[in-house]
């Protein structure tokens, strides 16, 4: 008896098994088949034009003395034929971050303020802006370029950048140009939980998708959008975002939807780097945020997009364990074919994961070794994204630059 229940889950799990080990090399393959065609703003450096537009560079910055410094010098150091003017607008900032910037500026103008650069104090905000927003559109009505470079203090710039990136909105004939930075990893959860963060984020907003030409998807990311001064005009500037958690999302339905206009996602290929949060108490709410926005502030696709990550993450684990567990134990009571056939299947499963996870992470810029924990991983962004749809259907307020926001649930 003990021995017929035994080959029942053997046979049940080893199924389940080979189910998500087929899934994994089905996510290999599309991982193989977008990286053969993955847009890369490298695209940029080998363009060349006859005149280069100028670009005004503008960052809020709210308390970033230690990280805005680094940006800063590496905005400098940019290799761009065209003029470029960069707008720091300190958010009712309470720490050294002006002295620090000033410091930084000198330094890199050899003693001397460089004339590019214009520091600008912004003492105040209104109830119903976003503090990011808010000193975005400060900084915009400032700027002189023809082309605006919104960006955030926590990035660093390659010095071919911005001319890889302006090459190739006009050669593309984009109205807003938006990338992928390398995100920094120097504490567990950046290297555990951020990048199933950033999977599924991927699932939701594929890059082939948003770069479709003939039904795109509406998706930007806010640490580097590069627009047209017409076309971010003409989609009413930061005025019109004021409202929305997610301004670059928001940013991009305009110039997409209702301009119909061109939009392009790259991935920046070391030529961008980022680091998003210093905590996982920040991590955890800002990607409450970006998960609620990105499904439209819909529970249920909340919930299904956090079920979906636990079974394929948490769950193919599982039951690749179980698997090996008892095959173990038929080989234990004897039974070799069934024992060889459950331990063969549960690694066959792990392997397929593993390797599948190792080459996405390491196209995120994670170290590899990090896939081995990507079971917690998926609990705890599945944890976040239901949490996120229990407090959407709860009308919890939600809180971002400043401002509480009460979001009403959507089932579209």
């Amino acid at each position: 008896m003990l021995m017929a229940v035994l080959i029942v889950i053997v046979w049940v799990l080893s199924g389940l098994s080979l189910a998500g080990a087929a899934y994994w090399l089905l996510v290999l393959w599309r991982v193989h088949r977008d990286g053969r065609n993955r847009p890369s703003l490298r695209e940029g450096l080998t363009v060349t034009m006859p005149s280069w537009p100028s670009v005004s560079i503008i960052i809020p910055a709210h308390n970033e003395e230690a990280q805005a410094p680094d940006l800063l010098r590496t905005l400098l150091a940019q290799i761009y034929e065209g003029s470029i003017e960069i707008i720091f607008v300190l958010d009712r900032c309470t720490d050294g971050t002006r002295a620090a910037l000033e410091k930084e500026n000198a330094l890199s103008g050899g003693g001397a303020r460089h004339p590019l650069v214009r520091l600008i104090d912004n003492h105040d905000c209104p109830d119903d802006w976003a503090g990011k927003c808010n000193a975005a559109n400060r900084g915009s009505a400032l700027a002189t370029g023809e082309l605006l470079l919104f960006t955030d203090a926590d990035t660093t710039f390659d010095p071919a950048l911005v001319r890889a990136s302006v090459a190739l909105l006009r050669q593309r004939g984009l109205a807003l140009l938006s990338a992928l930075p390398k995100v920094s990893v120097r504490s567990n959860f950046e290297a555990v939980v951020q990048p199933v963060a950033i999977m599924q984020l991927m699932k939701i907003y594929p890059i082939s998708k948003v770069n479709d030409e003939v039904k795109p998807r509406a998706f930007a990311n806010g640490q580097f959008m590069l627009f047209t001064r017409e076309a971010y005009d003409a989609a009413g500037g930061h005025t019109a975002v004021k409202d929305d958690l997610l301004e670059d999302i928001a940013f991009a339905r305009r110039i997409v939807q209702f301009l119909r206009r061109k939009a392009g996602i790259f991935v920046a290929d070391e030529l961008l780097h980022v680091r998003m949060y210093e905590s996982y108490a920040q991590f955890r709410e800002g990607w409450r945020r970006i998960f609620i926005e990105a499904c439209n502030r819909n529970p249920s696709r909340l919930f299904r997009y956090g079920l979906e990550c636990v079974v394929v993450g948490t769950g193919v684990t599982i039951i690749a364990l179980a698997t090996i567990a008892t095959g173990v134990a038929g080989l234990a009571l004897g039974d070799q074919p069934l024992g060889i056939s459950g331990v063969t299947t549960g690694f066959v499963a792990l392997i397929c994961q593993q390797i599948t996870l190792r080459r996405i992470f390491e196209l995120i810029g994670v170290p590899p070794i990090a896939a081995l924990a990507y079971a917690y991983g998926s609990l705890a962004v599945t944890r976040i994204q239901w949490r996120a749809a229990k407090d959407l259907r709860a009308q919890k307020p939600v809180r971002w630059g400043g401002r509480k926001y009460v979001l009403k649930p959507q089932s579209n």
